[in-house]
């Protein structure tokens, strides 16, 4: 019936609770077998109407079009009656929880695939969010991460956005696309925006998580004031429009074209190389000829990437092997799989230690590891030497003329989000460059790039970027340090180092205590505020060992937009001290049950003798400070964060 990935590759399971038969990608489903007899399986008659067919099969454009065939192969058109495809209106109940946050909603996948209409509810109020006369006949991106449940929600997507008028459709083969990429195509057709099915870096499978993420016109995340509409849309929906005989085959290259009902103009899917758009646009930022001589000349640099089994494994085998160069093993984890091997689709210290630990074999110059959609990516020098995110874009900024791009059109200014250390905020005074804080969230960058004020930014979350897309971008950053590696012809570690020296040391640090009990997590932070916004607070002296800390400075960071006036309140807690060091509450990926703290410790060091020391001693005395006036051990019933980077 459906086949999204290449033949013989098993990669999805029936998408219903319980169920456990595969379905080979485009073979037959429902063939003899009737709904009535399957629900003590936990088939919803939706899904098995979804599943076992009817589905009218493609056409190449200008071909005339069929419909409604009793098989559920594509391609089997033997008994197909011809004529337009049926518009359905069906109703539904409102959800009260279906608030996106950062333009992307996230939930346990069980949810999606169990409750009644959940995700077309979600989809039909981000479509909605669109006016009308905007919504006619325009061009809408889409694709995913390849995670577990994309398959149905592809399928929901394509035929939800035929029936609601889109007249173009643009999807990546296979129904991939980076997050990146889906950026970069969204500026190029001029779309109205982009739907992106993804959890970012958290856990894909059966028991892990999906998302869906709203990219607007500009190719950014949608901001508040969108996704507050489609939030508000969600809560008082009645019914959805659906075409649902409508099949795609996303194996083949090209144009279809379906004939809908009451439609004048045919419904068009482009259907696109996954790669080629984005690695075009990179050629013209990079001098791939000088990247290409670092990675495959005489003395060539040995790297290692690891894709942790996302969307960009057919990247960095196309861009960083084949058109750069670098050795086939350099890429590993590369084939995407829906659950990501079992392993959390997050590059960081702990998730990616495979990478960490071939790194510190001395074997390789190199390593970067990247998230399930590849909007992140974490750096690693020759034996394992790790680049904060913060000093990460610091280091591309104080060296981004080592990139064509920039030497062409020049630095309008810098950003970092407020919990990423203060490294950049010294490279920008050097420059005389424009710095912006901004709240998390990678609008605000968006915002500024708009105007012309922004042209390189980074978050504490292993994300960078720069203004020729509107979204973090992991390729971009690794491109942006091989860029730095053959213009210098230094090692990692040499030009981080050598950054420290002239600009000073952040040491820095985050924990992330996951999963914590919602109300505890909210409750604690509430209380945290009260203290700190207490008379006596500011002033305070903590005396850990022998070093003073003196808060100077204690607030509920907020955020007055340079180019639109709007105001973010309450985007985390933050204390600075006298001495530039910095801690920083801030919860996260929250939703009706669960949540996440993160917690993140700043120390400046401009001491020469002190640059190379570790980060859990220097961090120590505000390690215990956080502890002491948060009480998160003792509150949350914790022994430590899950995750330290």
């Amino acid at each position: 019936m459906l086949s999204f990935w290449p033949p013989g590759r098993h990669f999805w399971s029936t998408c219903w609770p319980g169920a456990r038969r595969r379905v080979e990608p485009g073979g037959e489903v429902g063939e003899g077998q009737d709904w009535s007899k399957l629900q003590s399986e936990g088939i919803s008659q939706d899904q098995w109407e979804v599943l076992k067919g009817n589905f009218a099969p493609p056409r190449q454009c200008g071909e005339k079009g069929v419909r409604k065939g009793q098989r559920a192969r594509a391609t089997d058109s033997a008994t197909m009656d011809s004529g337009p495809l049926s518009v359905l209106t069906s109703s539904t109940a409102p959800y009260d929880d279906q608030r996106p946050g950062g333009g992307r909603f996230r939930r346990p996948t069980a949810v999606f695939e169990g409750r009644r209409n959940y995700t077309q509810n979600l989809v039909q109020s981000i479509i909605s969010s669109v006016d009308l006369r905007d919504r006619q006949g325009c061009t809408l991106v889409l694709g995913s991460d390849g995670r577990y449940f994309s398959r149905i929600a592809l399928t929901l997507v394509i035929q939800m956005a035929a029936a609601n008028g889109v007249g173009r459709l643009v999807v990546g083969q296979h129904g991939l696309l980076s997050t990146p990429t889906v950026s970069c195509i969204i500026r190029k057709v001029k779309a109205i925006g982009g739907i992106i099915l993804t959890a970012c870096r958290h856990p894909g499978g059966i028991g892990g998580d999906f998302g869906i993420k709203f990219n607007i016109s500009n190719g950014g995340p949608a901001p508040e004031a969108v996704t507050e509409k489609i939030y508000q849309i969600s809560r008082k929906l009645e019914e959805f429009a659906i075409c649902p005989d409508l099949n795609v085959d996303l194996n083949r290259l090209g144009c279809q074209e379906f004939d809908l009902e009451n439609k004048f103009k045919p419904f068009r899917v482009e259907v696109i190389d996954s790669v080629e758009v984005y690695a075009s646009r990179l050629r013209t930022i990079f001098d791939f000829a000088a990247i290409k001589e670092l990675l495959s000349g005489p003395n060539h640099l040995k790297i290692r990437i690891d894709t942790m089994h996302g969307v960009m494994g057919p990247y960095v085998k196309r861009i960083i092997c084949e058109d750069l160069g670098a050795p086939a093993n350099s890429a590993v984890n590369y084939t995407p799989q829906e659950d990501f091997g079992g392993q959390p689709p997050d590059p960081n210290l702990t998730n990616a230690s495979e990478l960490v630990n071939a790194m510190k074999g001395g074997e390789f110059g190199f390593g970067a590891a990247f998230d399930a959609d590849g909007d992140r990516s974490m750096i690693l020098g020759e034996n394992g030497f790790f680049v904060t995110p913060s000093d990460s874009i610091a280091v591309i900024a104080a060296n981004a003329f080592c990139i064509p791009y920039f030497k062409r059109v020049g630095i309008r200014g810098y950003a970092r989000t407020m919990p990423t250390s203060t490294a950049l905020d010294r490279v920008a005074k050097a420059t005389k460059i424009t710095l912006y804080e901004t709240p998390t969230g990678w609008n605000y960058f968006a915002n500024l790039m708009d105007v012309n004020k922004l042209s390189v930014c980074g978050d504490e979350s292993f994300g960078a970027g720069s203004d020729y897309i509107r979204e973090k971008d992991g390729l971009w950053a690794v491109l942006a340090w091989l860029s730095i590696l053959a213009a210098r012809q230094q090692s990692v570690q040499e030009i981080v180092k050598e950054h420290w020296a002239k600009f000073g040391r952040n040491y820095y640090r985050r924990f992330d205590y996951e999963m914590l009990d919602a109300v505890m997590a909210v409750s604690l932070i509430r209380d945290l505020h009260e203290l700190i916004a207490g008379r006596d607070f500011v002033g305070q002296r903590f005396v850990v060992g022998d070093k003073v800390f003196i808060v100077e400075k204690a607030e509920s960071y907020e955020y007055s937009d340079p180019v639109d006036g709007t105001v973010s309140r309450n985007q985390g807690l933050r204390i600075a001290f006298s001495n530039a060091s910095r801690i920083i509450f801030q919860i996260s990926g929250a939703s009706s049950r669960t949540t996440n703290l993160h917690v993140y410790f700043d120390n400046l060091e401009r001491d020469a003798a002190r640059l190379d020391l570790e980060p859990q001693v220097v961090l120590a005395p505000l390690v215990a400070i956080a502890l002491k006036i948060s009480g998160i051990n003792e509150r949350l019933g914790r022994t430590g964060p899950n995750v330290i980077t």
